[in-house]
C-alpha cells in the first residue's frame, strides 16, 4: 500500500506538511525524530488524515494535488 498523509505540528498547530509514503508508521517517527529537514523545526508530529491506495502513481498524483492551490483548499474543508 502506498499512503498519503497530513501531519500537524503539535506545537505550532498552524503548521502542516502534506507527504507520501509506503511505510506510514516509520515517517511518522522519521519526522518526530527530526531526521526530515523540512519538518524538523517543528516537530513533534501528529497524523491528522491518511489515505491508502493500491496505485503507487495515483497516490503521488493525489499528494501532488493536496499540495496545489486547490487541493489544500479541497484539505482544509474535507480531510482536516
Amino acid at each position: 500500500m502506498h499512503y498519503v498523509y497530513i501531519i500537524r505540528s503539535i506545537d505550532f498547530p498552524e503548521q502542516e506538511y502534506t507527504g507520501a509514503t509506503s511505510n506510514l508508521k516509520q515517517r511518522l517517527a522519521e519526522h518526530n525524530s527530526g531526521s526530515s529537514k523540512h519538518t524538523a523545526k517543528y516537530k513533534p508530529w501528529e497524523l491528522v488524515s491518511y489515505h491508502a491506495f493500491i496505485d503507487k502513481q495515483k497516490a503521488y498524483d493525489f499528494e501532488k494535488y493536496l499540495k496545489s492551490h486547490s487541493g489544500r483548499a479541497f484539505a482544509k474543508k474535507r480531510l482536516v
